[in-house]
């Protein structure tokens, strides 16, 4: 039998790619682009000189020469505009103002109530992008993308929250149109999904990653060689309602009406809930992981408990996703180790060895932010997408 020869797969060398390869650091000038592309000198010059006539990229000094004449470097235009981000939380809106390179200008926050609807929520959200904007100085014509992560199962492709179990009121509400004011695309999704965006950071990933959101409720984005998996109809990754026996025999009623779901056993609302029920001095998730992050015995049992509920199920999602690393964020991952050692307990105890060999958990370098991060690199995403880049280069 014939040996199976591997061909290397094309990398493609479209207006819209050689933007994203320079935007993302794979390629710093026309030479690397040849090299990374396999297109011809002609083509990418055309196309990059293109794409400096349309001021996405730019000039910029010289690179090091391997024995001819030195190349010059490519930049990405980063103040070609800017982008809104939106991080909707149960109790909080966050909204940032930033550049094309994902670089926060301003940002704002306010506590809002998820539960007062999307006609006052979204009002607050779009006065905090009116405020952030005057901050950084820049006008409402600077925005090409806005980017809105919500706490709740949202359909990708219309920006309309489907039976989100802890906001009522929103199922179906056009979420893009209260930030009409903008002339400009709005691109809603899940929380989780963003905050995995934001995760991967601006130069991407080429990984499988699960980043795992412990906040009021349980979520997890799923990305794919470097891109969210959303599924069919933009709901993948909801582990929230995933059913879990409680190790205590416990009969559990979760918001979505079934029983013992993921999140009625170890998302922040019921950490709270288990321990004003052991008589701990708190009122609000925080005060419980800050108990625990202080050594305060009871709550760190609560903490690790909530762990190990999660770990089993992450575990399951080890076995059939085999990804190269979990990443855990929002409010309860501010524990951090207590967490992390419940997580990688049940974890490497049930996942398969070879699917947990080389398996990093983690807690989020930066839980706070990432939210809005991921928002604007989903509205940067979708400003530069093949069609839009297009046609900036011939309008």
């Amino acid at each position: 039998m014939s040996p199976v020869v591997q061909v290397p797969a094309q990398v493609s060398a479209t207006p819209g790619a050689l933007l994203h390869h320079v935007r993302t650091g794979r390629a710093k000038s026309r030479a690397e682009l040849v090299a990374l592309t396999g297109a011809s000198r002609n083509t990418i010059s055309n196309r990059v000189d293109q794409l400096i006539a349309a001021n996405l990229l730019a000039e910029g000094g010289r690179g090091w020469s391997t024995g001819g004449r030195p190349p010059t470097l490519l930049q990405f235009n980063a103040e070609a505009g800017c982008v809104l981000a939106v991080d909707l939380g149960v109790t909080s809106v966050d909204v940032a103002v930033t550049d094309l390179s994902a670089r926060v200008l301003a940002t704002a926050g306010h506590p809002i109530d998820i539960s007062a609807g999307p006609v006052a929520v979204l009002a607050e959200a779009e006065r905090l992008a009116r405020e952030v904007l005057t901050e950084a100085g820049l006008r409402d014509e600077d925005v090409r993308s806005v980017g809105v992560g919500v706490p709740g199962p949202v359909e990708f492709s219309t920006g309309r929250p489907s039976h989100p179990p802890i906001m009522p009121g929103w199922h179906d509400h056009p979420i893009p149109d209260a930030f009409g004011r903008w002339a400009a695309p709005v691109f809603v999704d899940n929380d989780v999904n963003v905050m995995a965006l934001g995760e991967m950071g601006v130069g991407g990933s080429v990984q499988d990653v699960l980043v795992v959101k412990v906040g009021t409720g349980v979520g997890c984005g799923i990305i794919v060689e470097g891109r969210v998996y959303r599924g069919a109809q933009g709901s993948a990754g909801d582990i929230g309602h995933i059913h879990v026996p409680a190790a205590d025999g416990r009969s559990v009623l979760c918001r979505c009406g079934n029983t013992n779901c993921l999140e009625a056993l170890a998302s922040g609302a019921s950490l709270l809930r288990d321990a004003l029920a052991a008589g701990l001095p708190v009122t609000t998730t925080r005060d419980v992981v800050e108990l625990a992050a202080h050594g305060d015995g009871a709550a760190l049992e609560l903490v690790r408990d909530a762990g190990r509920t999660i770990g089993t199920v992450l575990a399951s999602l080890v076995n059939f996703f085999n990804p190269h690393r979990i990443v855990v964020t929002g409010g309860v991952a501010r524990a951090g180790l207590p967490l992390l050692s419940g997580i990688r307990e049940s974890v490497y105890a049930r996942a398969m060895p070879l699917a947990a060999r080389t398996l990093d958990i983690s807690v989020s370098d930066a839980p706070d932010l990432s939210g809005r991060v991921g928002a604007a690199l989903m509205a940067i995403e979708g400003y530069l997408d093949e069609d839009s880049v297009r046609e900036a280069i011939t309008s």
